[in-house]
């Protein structure tokens, strides 16, 4: 999830993930259905751009509310490389599947503080106490599935440190090319690297990590750059020029 960040339609070319759980989008693949200041008038580059009235060109998504634009600005796409941060990435796109991504951002406090701030040694420690709680907290996603394979996540993740961990792990699956979408249409929602990362971490134990899903994830840590071109993210990162 299949809805976009703000919680409308999907739009063309968003399919479900058949390894997933349940399904998922990223968020650079939604689409707004209300309109905002931000999208008074269209980028030259892709119908699928706005310019805002900072002059800085993003896609229709992340002008469609103010967090989400903050997110896009300082957040998506730029590279993951601690332990800690890539844990909460990975939950919180398992959390994501089905919801808007926009959901997850307000709610993102509550998660961190009723997780534990993500830190995967005490969250892989929680009991079945630990579950009953996370079930009456009306500020995250009381899904028990969801909350179960964050904990089953949690000790997978301390379990792999003897294997190089988890961040290697996933960064090892950066493509020898990143996409160049020029609309929303044209972004993937998965590839061969993200499928190949989904069977790694399975094999490791962890859970809730359909193809989609990593894609989603190898977006959101910079492993991939799917911002459009003529956006002011496109190479951002660093990780690609």
């Amino acid at each position: 999830m299949a809805t976009t960040p703000d919680g409308g339609p999907a739009p063309a070319g968003l399919s479900p993930d058949p390894l997933s759980p349940e399904p998922v989008a990223s968020p650079d693949m939604a689409s707004p259905d209300m309109a905002s200041p931000d999208m008074a008038s269209p980028a030259p580059v892709s119908p699928d751009l706005v310019v805002g009235e900072d002059g800085l060109a993003r896609p229709v998504w992340a002008a469609a509310d103010p967090l989400l634009r903050e997110y896009y600005d300082t957040e998506w796409g730029v590279p993951i490389r601690d332990e800690r941060g890539m844990f909460e990435k990975l939950s919180l796109e398992a959390f994501q599947s089905g919801l808007s991504w926009l959901t997850i951002l307000r709610k993102r406090p509550a998660f961190r503080a009723a997780f534990d701030g993500f830190v995967p040694d005490r969250v892989a420690d929680y009991t079945e106490a630990d579950v009953a709680r996370l079930l009456t907290d009306p500020g995250i996603v009381r899904n028990r599935r969801k909350i179960e394979a964050t904990i089953a996540n949690a000790r997978a993740t301390v379990a792999l440190r003897e294997r190089g961990g988890l961040v290697e792990l996933v960064w090892s699956f950066r493509p020898a090319d990143t996409p160049a979408p020029r609309t929303l249409a044209e972004a993937p929602t998965r590839s061969a690297e993200s499928e190949a990362l989904a069977r790694a971490l399975r094999r490791e134990g962890f859970v809730f990590v359909g193809p989609t899903t990593m894609y989603a994830l190898m977006e959101s840590v910079g492993v991939v750059d799917t911002h459009l071109v003529g956006s002011h993210r496109r190479g951002s990162s660093g990780v690609w020029s």
